[in-house]
This record gives structure tokens, sequence and C-alpha cells, in this order.
């Protein structure tokens, strides 16, 4: 019987993911031994195949894009642009997520490894990034003026990783997140 899951968004944005097993055509990987991580060539191809899944997408939705792939921070990465891709982000970006965990998928089962491959259309993912380098650093302000842990709205794991980049680097407060997707959400209180 063969897995086909890939593990979730929230589980891999911050770490390497780490093939376990064979190649999938019943041999191991190059010379016989596991790779530890991905290499440039490797995230690149994962891009290209993520960039034909979303044409052809975008092909059937009859969409007009331009599709850029890269490696980016050591992620493939993907970006969407032109005009008229809003149905693409959804509210919140919600569209956006359930098409690159597809992306994901279909590098799944043409590699066989799980991908941490990155899709941003119409450039949402900066514009969502700079929104909530704002709403972090509100939330430090009020926290160093009240000493009070603040909680934020619940956020996907994409926003969560980045309020807890900018909390990071701030000094005298820490960030946590809690409960469980989708009220996934980030607290942000004073550093002991």
């Amino acid at each position: 019987m063969t897995d086909t899951s890939i593990p979730s968004a929230d589980a891999s944005l911050d770490e390497e993911t780490v093939p376990t097993a064979a190649t999938g055509e019943g041999e191991p990987a190059e010379g016989g031994r596991e790779k530890k991580s991905a290499g440039e060539g490797e995230l690149f191809a994962q891009s290209e195949i993520a960039a034909d899944y979303i044409e052809g997408l975008l092909d059937i939705l009859d969409y007009d894009g331009d599709i850029d792939e890269l490696v980016s921070g050591g992620r493939p990465v993907v970006e969407v642009v032109g005009g008229r891709l809003q149905n693409l982000v959804g509210q919140r970006g919600a569209t956006l997520e359930a098409l690159q965990e597809l992306a994901r998928l279909a590098v799944f089962r043409q590699t066989g490894s799980p991908s941490r491959l990155l899709l941003d259309v119409g450039g949402y993912r900066a514009t969502r990034r700079k929104e909530l380098s704002a709403v972090a650093k509100n939330a430090v302000e009020k926290v160093k003026e009240h000493g009070e842990p603040v909680r934020l709205e619940p956020m996907s794991a994409f926003e969560r990783k980045c309020v807890h980049d900018v909390v990071n680097a701030m000094s005298g407060v820490e960030s946590e997140s809690e409960g469980v997707e989708p009220t996934r959400r980030i607290v942000v209180r004073p550093a002991d």
C-alpha cells in the first residue's frame, strides 16, 4: 500500500523536510543513501513541476498569468502575476493556501518527496507580509506598554511564521502559537 499523504503546510514551514524512503521506484536515492536536503537543482525542478501544474489550472479556468519558477531562501517558489487573479487568492488567502497544497501534492506525486513549495499569486504574500509586520509591531508595543499578553486573531501557518519572525527579532518579548487549526493563533507576551 502506498502512502500518498503529504505533510501539512504548518508542519514544514520552519524546517527542512528529510526524505525517509527510497525514490519510489524500488531503488534507493542516489548512490544508495538517503539525501538529507534537496539541492538547488532539485528545488528548481520542484518549482517547475508546480508551475506546470498551476499553468494547467490557469488554462482550465481560462485565466491569463505569467508564471515564474525560482528558488528563494532554500525553498522552491512559484509566482503567478497578471490581471484578474484575485479569485486565485480568495478571502484572506484561503484559496491561495489551497492551491499551494495542491501544487505541493503534484510535486509529491511526481518526486515521492514532500515539498516546502511556496506559491504566490499577484504579489499577495509580499503585501500580506508587510501588513503582518505592522500587526506584530503593534502587538509588541501593547505588550511593552501594558505588560500583558496579547492574543492575535487566528492565522494561517504562513501568517503565523511572518509574525513570529518579526516578534523574535525584537527584544523583551516572545511569541508562541496556541490552539488548533483553523483557529490557531499567536500570543505575544513579555519575555521571561
